[in-house]
C-alpha cells in the first residue's frame, strides 16, 4: 500500500450524521461538521484549525511563514535545520556525555599512544569512542593540506568542527594532533560549551621526542630535507591552561596505561563517564 493512501476502515460508509432534532430527541449533541472533517475535537483537532489562516480574498489556504536563510562564510541560502532527537537523548542512550580530549604535543611526545590506550580503556568499560588521529586524517579529510602555517590553520579548524560533531552526538571523541599553535587550540575549545573540551598537554622534554623519533622526522629535519618542522625550524606554542598534563616522572614517562588512568580519573571526577 502506498504511503499515502487511506487506511482501510476510514473508507468505509459513515452513517449520516443526526439532525439538530434527532440529537435533541436523544439528548445528544450534535456533531460539528468541522470536528468531523478533522476526525475529533481533540487537541491534534484544534491545532489543524489554528493552522488555517484566511487570507484577504476571503480563501481557506494556509499562509506559509518565509524559511528564515543565512550566510555563513562563503555560503549563503542555508538554513539549520533541527531534529526533534538532540544531544541529551544521544547521552542518555548511551550512558556518558559527549566531550573532545584534545591530546597536543611535539611529534613523538606519545599522543597517538595515549589516544589508543585511552580508547581501549573506556571501550572495555563500556564507553564509545572514536579516535582523530592527524595523520590518519591526512591520508583523507585533510589531504590537500601542506604543513605551511596558514594550512595548519585550516587543518586544525577541520578536525575541530569533525570533533565537534562525535561530541553532539554523545560520543567520547579523542583528537591527537601535533596542533602546534595556540590560537587554533582556543578555536577548537570555543566550538564546544559546557566544558566539552578536555585539552591534554603532552609536556615531554624536546631531546625526548627526538631521542625517540618514531618516524625519523626529526632526523630529516635536522639534516634540511623537512622544512618546516615543529620543535626545530618552526615553533610549538605550550599551553598555559591545560586540563591536564603529562609529565616525565623521576626522569621517567609514564607508561601509556598510567596515562589513560590519569585521563580516565579526570573523566570520572567530573562526570563524562554518565549521562
Amino acid at each position: 500500500m502506498p504511503s499515502h493512501a487511506i487506511p482501510s476502515p476510514l473508507l468505509r460508509a459513515r452513517p449520516p450524521a443526526p439532525s439538530a432534532a434527532a440529537a435533541a430527541a436523544t439528548g445528544r449533541r450534535a456533531p460539528s461538521r468541522v470536528v468531523a472533517a478533522l476526525g475529533g475535537g481533540g487537541p491534534a483537532g484544534r491545532g489543524m484549525e489554528q493552522q488555517q489562516q484566511l487570507a484577504g480574498d476571503g480563501s481557506r489556504s494556509p499562509v506559509k511563514e518565509k524559511p528564515l536563510v543565512s550566510t555563513i562564510g562563503k555560503s549563503t541560502n542555508i538554513l539549520w535545520h533541527n531534529c526533534p532527537i538532540g544531544q541529551s537523548e544521544r547521552q542518555n542512550l548511551l550512558g556518558q556525555k559527549g566531550c573532545v580530549i584534545w591530546i597536543t604535543g611535539l611529534s613523538g611526545s606519545g599522543k597517538s599512544t595515549l589516544a589508543c590506550a585511552l580508547s581501549r580503556e573506556l571501550h572495555c568499560s563500556g564507553h564509545l569512542t572514536y579516535v582523530l588521529d592527524g595523520d590518519n586524517l591526512r591520508h583523507g579529510l585533510n589531504r590537500d593540506l601542506s604543513f605551511k602555517a596558514e594550512d595548519r590553520a585550516e587543518n586544525i579548524r577541520r578536525v575541530g568542527e569533525v570533533a565537534k560533531l562525535f561530541a553532539d552526538a554523545g560520543i567520547i571523541c579523542i583528537a591527537s594532533l601535533i596542533s602546534p599553535y595556540r590560537r587554533d587550540r582556543d578555536a577548537c575549545r570555543v566550538l564546544l560549551p559546557e566544558s566539552r573540551f578536555i585539552e591534554v598537554f603532552m609536556d615531554l622534554p624536546l631531546e625526548i621526542c627526538e631521542a625517540r623519533d618514531p618516524k625519523g622526522l626529526y632526523k630529516l629535519a635536522r639534516s634540511g630535507k623537512i622544512k618546516g618542522f615543529t620543535g626545530i625550524d618552526d615553533p610549538y606554542e605550550s599551553p598555559v591552561n591545560s586540563e591536564i598534563v603529562i609529565k616525565m616522572v623521576d626522569g621517567e614517562c609514564p607508561s601509556p596505561k598510567a596515562m589513560a588512568q590519569h585521563v580516565l580519573c579526570y573523566l570520572e571526577e567530573n562526570g563524562y563517564l554518565q549521562a
